[in-house]
């Protein structure tokens, strides 16, 4: 299956979600993610429309960037990994969303180096040890502490354990949301981005659905 036909059905599938769930399809934002996919791939779902694109690795993105600017200066990166501090300030000048901001020395770093940048709150919902994100409890103080940086919050991000039903952690990040007043709430992959929907996502970020399966790792659901 091409590129372009994976994208459109994918979007057909967000929007028979949205729409089983008696909401506007135009309210669900789709992000193609595009961690180890070749840049051929990638400028196909670009020619198809697709001009929000996710990734998890820096270097990537800044190689990645670097080449697709040039033809597609539209394009809007969205950084959804784990991220150091030390790699914020090359990463400024390309990102347009920053997806996984999850303690306050990293949010400061991004204020330092892209002034009123649009964040997202990472929460890590599920409290899996290994897996990035702030705990639910603490989103009102680092919401609080991004503002103060004069960050522009849009909202909170999650991402689900790969095994077991990922509804309760959906459905807990859609309450810290509505509570924190906020409107995006990024959550759903490839494999449950309809239960998400279904949750109550606004952005959903899809990977392999589009532009096939990549190697077997902790970011599979992706």
């Amino acid at each position: 299956m091409s590129v372009a036909d994976a994208l459109a059905g994918v979007r057909e599938r967000i929007r028979a979600a949205a729409r089983a769930a008696g909401r506007d399809p135009g309210d669900i934002t789709l992000v193609a993610v595009t961690k180890t996919v070749p840049l051929d791939r990638i400028r196909d779902a670009l020619g198809a429309g697709e001009l929000d694109l996710g990734e998890n690795r820096a270097q990537e993105l800044l190689d990645k960037a670097e080449a697709l600017r040039p033809t597609f200066p539209e394009l809007r990166w969205h950084f959804i990994g784990r991220l150091q501090r030390n790699k914020v300030r090359s990463l400024a000048p390309h990102v347009a969303l920053w997806q996984s901001v999850d303690r306050g020395p990293l949010a400061a770093e991004i204020a330092r180096h892209a002034p009123g940048a649009r964040v997202l709150v990472q929460v890590n919902v599920a409290r899996e040890a290994r897996k990035g994100g702030c705990a639910p409890e603490d989103v009102p103080g680092l919401l609080a502490e991004c503002r103060a940086l004069g960050l522009d919050v849009a909202g909170l991000m999650t991402i689900p354990p790969l095994e077991g039903d990922p509804t309760p952690v959906f459905a807990g990040l859609r309450r810290l949301t509505d509570e924190s007043g906020l409107a995006t709430c990024s959550m759903g992959m490839s494999g449950d981005f309809e239960r998400a929907i279904a949750a109550g996502s606004t952005m959903v970020r899809v990977g392999s659905a589009i532009f096939g399966p990549r190697p077997a790792g902790p970011d599979a659901r992706r």
